[in-house]
């Protein structure tokens, strides 16, 4: 309603401005409302979750184009059997044989489900008993089959992404430390195997040297603490003695405060530069 005087405006703006106050209507939200700033996107937002995924890629199949990984396989001499798809699934460590599994059940009968127990045998080896160029080709051309990658995505997210990022998020962790701890998921496990040491280990060996934001310790000595931990369990695995993912990568975003994995990002994995523009 239009005012017609001025002897009305004076009440009425201060009526309104009282009823803003008291019910934090400020049309920002009620973050902004009390002067607090919304919370920084997490890694599982989909751009930082985008970033991770290139991140990951460029030490594991030394490409940022990480969607074009999902048909990879081979035997890198880690001891794991066959390395595969987008995070580096392996046969010698069950996560291989999960992947297969979740396919199956979204497709009943596919070129790979032959496969299962064969690749439930290798489990805890190097072996090919069973696998072989047949697997290899029918890993390849699965692929092609939007079903196989949710089958890989789903897997990725269950078994190293989400637990990943609940941890690094009960930790106090922004995204950088939310990549961190993921990376370290992906490359370790969460739990120790014979001759390599995992998550759980790194995690609670840097807490011993420093305390996580959640405790009221600085995010910044953390990540270094749990940094170092990391690069002492890789140089116990001789197929994991170059830390340069840590080193020129990882630790490079610390020194410069990307704690919310801001881009810019630039890099170096086994002495490949890359980079990511800012949006």
């Amino acid at each position: 309603m239009k005012l017609s005087t001025r002897s009305l405006i004076a009440p009425v703006a201060a009526l309104v401005m009282a009823v803003a106050v008291l019910s934090g209507c400020s049309g920002a939200g009620p973050d902004t409302a009390y002067g607090k700033e919304a919370p920084a996107p997490g890694l599982d937002d989909p751009a930082k979750k985008d970033i991770a995924m290139q991140l990951v890629s460029s030490a594991e199949n030394s490409s940022l184009d990480w969607k074009s990984q999902y048909k990879y396989i081979e035997d890198i001499d880690d001891g794991r059997g066959y390395t595969a798809g987008i995070i580096g699934f392996c046969s010698g460590t069950g996560d291989m044989r999960r992947v297969v599994e979740r396919y199956a059940k979204a497709r009943p009968g596919n070129p790979l489900e032959r496969f299962r127990p064969a690749l439930r045998a290798v489990e805890g080896t190097d072996a090919h008993t069973g696998l072989g160029r047949p697997f290899t080709a029918a890993w390849a051309d699965a692929a092609g089959d939007a079903a196989f990658r949710s089958a890989q995505d789903a897997e990725r997210d269950a078994s190293y992404f989400g637990p990943a990022v609940a941890q690094a998020k009960a930790d106090g962790l922004g995204a950088l430390g939310q990549f961190i701890y993921y990376d370290a998921y992906v490359m370790h496990g969460s739990a120790d195997a014979d001759g390599t040491v995992g998550f759980r280990t790194m995690r609670r060996h840097a807490l011993a040297k420093a305390r996580t934001p959640a405790q009221g310790g600085a995010e910044v000595a953390y990540l270094d603490a749990f940094l170092d931990a990391r690069i002492a369990a890789m140089r116990k695995e001789p197929s994991h003695t170059d830390t340069s993912r840590i080193e020129t990568a990882q630790r490079v975003f610390v020194r410069q405060g990307k704690l919310g994995l801001e881009t810019p990002l630039s890099w170096k994995v086994y002495g490949d530069s890359y980079r990511i523009e800012s949006p």
